[in-house]
């Protein structure tokens, strides 16, 4: 009994840990930028091409997102991240050997040598997804009181993975001078890859993980003057301390001023389509996160297409811009969860009652608004402070911490108002809309840079590359924000 009762103790803290492997261990997309130079120079592709491939990647994780929602609503964190192991090692190691067979000295793409990277990079972001949802909803529903420091931290890790890759890369497979020995290092990626993601689905698997479901109440609740409409006012706000332990002995309902408020709708996905918000909320995503996954994707053809100001090679700068874009990345997961759980914490039963019981100062959505005029700035200063490599840094600072922040408030605004049981499918659900923006974003900025190409060169020089592509992103930013206010007017007294 008493083996037991440690080993029930210990699985929160074996979770943990396999959260933080799957997450450090998950970012092998998003180290494109950093094969993309090797790819041009050693199979000689064009910038569509490029895209291509690398959209395969960041699109491929969309797809089955509602599937591997479901899953884990069904099954469990473990089944993706058994998912993962496989497909991380496959499409790793596929993608190595296809480049290491393409001989240096082609004149020419090979058109079925393009198809097939395609392919396994569509793997390896298919087994992101799973890899992501994985440890995303191990943390949220371990720890739903606090799903903000639970998604935050979890998905700050995973922020720190491209950072820590690039690091390796650099270090361990790339030669001075020279670009990254990509067969070497994706046959690594599939080695680690696989192993942890394959003993974290043996421990999600022997740590079952809890459902919250809605109680019904066994205490009167005073019938309140006002009505419990998501337009109410929010006077009655509570004045709890935040870090109270609440583990040990409950709360005396008589102490805590609850601030009832309307439930989530706790629906089918047919109720989830008929709800205009949502395609609201749906908008919102495609415009942000597809225009900071361009940039994820075209990172290294953007620092490509600009003249270093220093001795240091393009390589070494696409590097230090992978790794700024993680940091920020990581850095924002990291504060914007807490703060969010600070100032703007989300409602749970109480004594039968969906309520805040913890002060509130501010709504979530404010948020979103947040992240869309920080990329409209980005990418409005970008259009007139850059013309060299090292300069571009703001584009790398800004875009990660838009992008971090996005995901790591998605969860309790999803949570709030169409409840956690569904929270995985929701999720999965509006992730197709940050896979239609990725799409749309990606081969506008494909095209346009395809227009500037020189006769006789495989890669686009000059700011002309992107100029309209960020004239655009600023715009449909900015449109984004708009639809981020019709939210927070809707949703600002319910999350």
């Amino acid at each position: 009994m008493r083996t037991k009762s440690r080993f029930s103790r210990a699985r929160p803290v074996l979770t943990c840990c396999a959260v933080a492997a799957n997450a450090i261990c998950a970012g092998g997309v998003y180290s494109f930028p950093l094969i993309a130079p090797a790819l041009v120079g050693r199979l000689k592709l064009s910038q569509p091409q490029l895209t291509t491939i690398a959209l395969a990647g960041m699109a491929g994780q969309y797809p089955f997102a509602a599937l591997v929602g479901k899953a884990i609503d069904s099954y469990g964190p473990w089944s993706c991240s058994l998912a993962a192991a496989v497909l991380n090692a496959l499409g790793f190691g596929l993608f190595a050997r296809e480049v290491a067979q393409t001989s240096a000295d082609v004149s020419h793409a090979s058109a079925g040598s393009f198809r097939l990277l395609v392919l396994y990079f569509g793997m390896i972001g298919l087994a992101t997804v799973f890899s992501y949802f994985s440890l995303l909803f191990a943390a949220t529903k371990t720890f739903p009181q606090y799903i903000g420091i639970a998604s935050g931290t979890s998905m700050s890790i995973f922020g720190l993975s491209p950072l820590f890759l690039s690091v390796v890369a650099s270090k361990y497979f790339t030669l001075p001078g020279q670009t990254l020995d990509v067969p070497q290092f994706f046959t690594f990626m599939a080695v680690l890859t696989g192993s942890v993601h394959f003993m974290s689905a043996l421990i999600f698997r022997a740590s079952p993980i809890a459902h919250e479901e809605p109680r019904e109440s066994g205490v009167s609740i005073i019938p309140s003057t006002r009505t419990e409409s998501s337009d109410a006012p929010s006077s009655l706000e509570e004045a709890e301390p935040l870090l109270e332990d609440n583990t040990l002995t409950p709360k005396d309902p008589a102490s805590v001023h609850v601030v009832p408020v309307e439930e989530p709708q706790h629906g089918s996905a047919l109720d989830l389509f008929k709800d205009p918000h949502f395609w609201l909320l749906s908008l919102w995503m495609l415009l942000v996160v597809g225009a900071a996954e361009m940039v994820f994707s075209n990172l290294g053809s953007i620092v490509l297409s600009l003249p270093s100001s220093t001795t240091s090679g393009t390589t070494a700068n696409v590097s230090s811009q992978v790794r700024l874009l993680s940091f920020f990345n990581t850095a924002s997961r990291l504060l914007i969860g807490p703060l969010a759980d600070v100032v703007a914490p989300v409602a749970s039963y109480f004594e039968g009652v969906w309520s805040f019981t913890r002060r509130r100062h501010l709504s979530r959505v404010v948020f979103a608004v947040a992240t869309s005029l920080i990329l409209a700035v980005t990418f409005a200063w970008l259009e007139v402070g850059v013309q060299t490599q090292e300069a571009i840094w703001p584009l790398s600072v800004g875009t990660g911490v838009a992008y971090g922040s996005t995901f790591t408030i998605l969860p309790g605004i999803l949570s709030s108002i169409w409840g956690l049981p569904n929270l995985g499918r929701n999720f999965g659900i509006i992730s197709y809309a940050a896979f239609v923006g990725t799409t749309l974003f990606s081969y506008m900025y494909a095209f346009v840079a395809a227009r500037h190409v020189a006769p006789g060169e495989n890669a686009c020089i000059g700011v002309e590359c992107w100029r309209s592509t960020f004239w655009i992103s600023t715009v449909t930013c900015l449109l984004a924000g708009c639809a981020s206010l019709v939210l927070w007017r809707r949703w600002r007294h319910r999350v």
